[in-house]
């Protein structure tokens, strides 16, 4: 007799392959470095979560620079560099297995530190204070941070984000922290509805296929809640992107 698999097993068969990890898009990626501008030619680039390389594939290609990516799910790292070979950029990316909260990385090597959906891992204030030292004088943080868009979220998503990420904020609030901390907020922005569905819409497909294969559906619902909670919900919170400087270096 075989077990079955448990809920971090099924949480990994869902998202293992998928083309995202958070919401987002290349569009979304090409705006927010276009705000992060102006870069050095061939910036060093740092994508903190890159999850199998949403970001870090345009990146590289668009800015001509060199990329190290850091993950710590080695899968999400192996087809990040298969992806890479076939792009021809696999001399551009280099791939790093590391926690965020502890880069083994020297102080100033970076000149864009990139982080789409990931920064609430150890929380937004605290990954704006740890990163900081990984910047070039003239570095720029890009990050993007989920976020509540009323004053007043429904009881649903409240129950639904609360647990999970119990520091989330406005997207104003989100700025004037960033501000308090010693950053300059260069430009924020609000993603479109059209950047979650690129997340969910291939997560749901593979909750289906999963549920075919026989798989525990209560496990299964669970991970299929947050899409419930957001096609329920999905005017009281959002992802914000946000394009920082710390204070007093070029702009």
């Amino acid at each position: 007799m075989t077990n079955s698999p448990g809920p971090a097993d099924v949480f990994w068969m869902a998202h293992d392959g998928l083309p995202r990890q958070a919401p987002g898009s290349v569009a979304t990626t090409e705006l927010l470095l276009g705000l992060a501008a102006p870069l050095p030619d061939r910036p060093r680039i740092l994508d903190i979560g890159c999850g199998t390389g949403a970001a870090s594939l345009p990146l590289a290609a668009a800015t001509g620079g060199e990329v190290v990516a850091v993950d710590t799910h080695a899968p999400f790292l192996d087809r990040l560099r298969s992806e890479a070979r076939a792009a021809g950029l696999a001399e551009r990316i280099e791939t790093l297995d590391a926690a965020m909260q502890d880069l083994p990385l020297p102080a100033g090597g970076t000149d864009l530190l990139w982080a789409e959906g990931s920064a609430y891992l150890m929380g937004f204030d605290a990954a704006l204070a740890q990163w900081r030292r990984l910047l070039a004088p003239d570095g720029v943080l890009v990050l993007t941070e989920a976020v509540w868009t009323t004053p007043q979220p429904a009881a649903g998503a409240r129950a639904f984000w609360d647990p999970a990420y119990p520091g989330m904020r406005s997207t104003a609030a989100n700025a004037a922290a960033a501000e308090a901390a010693g950053w300059t907020v260069r430009a924020t922005y609000l993603l479109p509805d059209s950047d979650w569905a690129a997340y969910y819409g291939p997560l749901a497909d593979r909750i289906d296929a999963l549920r075919a294969r026989g798989v525990d559906p209560a496990v299964l619902d669970e991970v299929a809640r947050e899409i419930d909670v957001r096609r329920a919900h999905g005017d009281d919170y959002g992802y914000a992107g946000y394009v920082l400087r710390p204070h007093g270096r070029a702009k």
